[in-house]
């Protein structure tokens, strides 16, 4: 398959330049001179292409809920309506899962995005398991549940109503402010104890997060989506991953700001770069950051013990080393100071009712 490029000015938002050969290929292809000026030409037609359309398709998934048992990762169920993720986070750990489709974790994961029409349906049938334990259900912990496709095809919101109805707790982690659309559900779930949503602000630079996250919503906007989560008396917390040295170096403004706006909950992470995502981060910083590529990738390495990444449980989400520890220094005493995470009560599994899901017809 073809490593196919585009101009930098032509991407019009989308989060990579080229269609990253993922793991699978046995064959990988770029172009060449071949001395005849024909890639010179190429190039200059590519200068009026436009970036890739998004495209969706539907599939009958098999199942709604995941497991995990990862020691470093804190609930045990996950959900995603969607595969890949039209945000186009150029540091999504999740790109390559695009691989076990045949397709490419760079363009492909912004611009393909496979939509599970069942999920709604399965999640009823599997809360309604006799053997189904209730435990704290993560939304969104792959792709963002709340990624442009879903204004139109409501998955998410389907999901919340089964998750209503049976008075099941959830978690959400967004970058879209799509979630307010929901508050319906999220408000009184979130007042009973069983509903918390964190929304992901990477940073407070907009023109970082323009291409750091190009369809994501603006920092700003995060922000305001956070208030109204937090006066709608939903438990609200902030994300400020991932930590990328060099790159977003403000956290501590922040949480400042998050923690104005509402957010009393905040976690962080540092860069993941695992599989196909190492060399099309790499790709990106010396597309758009050519002045400190370099030094970035050189802390990122002092983080992973001189690798680009180690998917060791134990270092994975916060890195290792002297400046893993100031990170995490960073992030403790400016939380200690603002009065984050004091008060972080479990959400509710005793009000879970699934007979209320019984006879409920099709939600669509």
């Amino acid at each position: 398959m073809n490593d196919v490029h585009i101009p930098l000015h032509a991407l019009k938002g989308r989060g990579v330049s080229h269609r990253q050969p993922h793991r699978f290929e046995r064959d990988q292809r770029a172009a060449f001179d071949d001395g005849w000026g024909t890639l010179d030409e190429q190039r200059a037609e590519g200068e009026e292409a436009v970036a890739p359309a998004t495209q969706v398709t539907f599939e009958e998934a098999r199942s709604a809920i995941t497991t995990n048992d990862s020691p470093d990762i804190g609930f045990r169920l996950g959900l995603n309506p969607y595969r890949g993720c039209e945000h186009g986070c150029v540091y999504c750990y999740a790109r390559p899962t695009h691989s076990y489709l045949n397709l490419s974790p760079g363009l492909d994961f912004e611009t393909k995005i496979v939509a599970k029409r069942n999920i709604a349906e399965l999640l009823r049938r599997e809360l309604l398991a006799p053997r189904y334990q209730p435990d704290l259900l993560v939304v969104g912990t792959v792709t963002d549940a709340y990624q442009p496709v879903e204004r139109e095809l409501r998955l998410t919101r389907a999901v919340l109503e089964v998750l209503s109805a049976a008075q099941h707790p959830v978690g959400m982690v967004t970058k879209g402010s799509g979630v307010e659309r929901d508050l319906d559900l999220l408000a009184p779930m979130g007042q009973a104890g069983l509903a918390a949503v964190y929304v992901t602000v990477t940073t407070l630079d907009a023109k970082l997060a323009r291409v750091l996250e190009p369809r994501a919503a603006a920092p700003h906007r995060r922000l305001r989506t956070i208030r109204t989560l937090a006066e709608a008396g939903v438990p609200t917390g902030v994300s400020v991953s991932p930590q990328i040295p060099f790159l977003n170096d403000d956290m501590e403004r922040v949480l400042e700001a998050a923690w104005e706006a509402g957010a009393r909950r905040a976690f962080y992470q540092v860069l993941r770069l695992p599989w196909e995502l190492s060399p099309m981060f790499r790709q990106w910083l010396d597309l758009h950051y050519p002045d400190r590529a370099e030094r970035v990738m050189a802390r990122v390495q002092d983080l992973r013990g001189g690798k680009d990444y180690d998917a060791d449980f134990a270092t994975r989400m916060k890195g290792q080393g002297i400046w893993a520890d100031l990170i995490r220094q960073r992030f403790v005493k400016t939380c200690d100071r603002l009065g984050f995470n004091r008060e972080r009560e479990p959400l509710d599994t005793s009000r879970f009712r699934p007979a209320a899901l019984r006879g409920q017809g099709d939600l669509f």
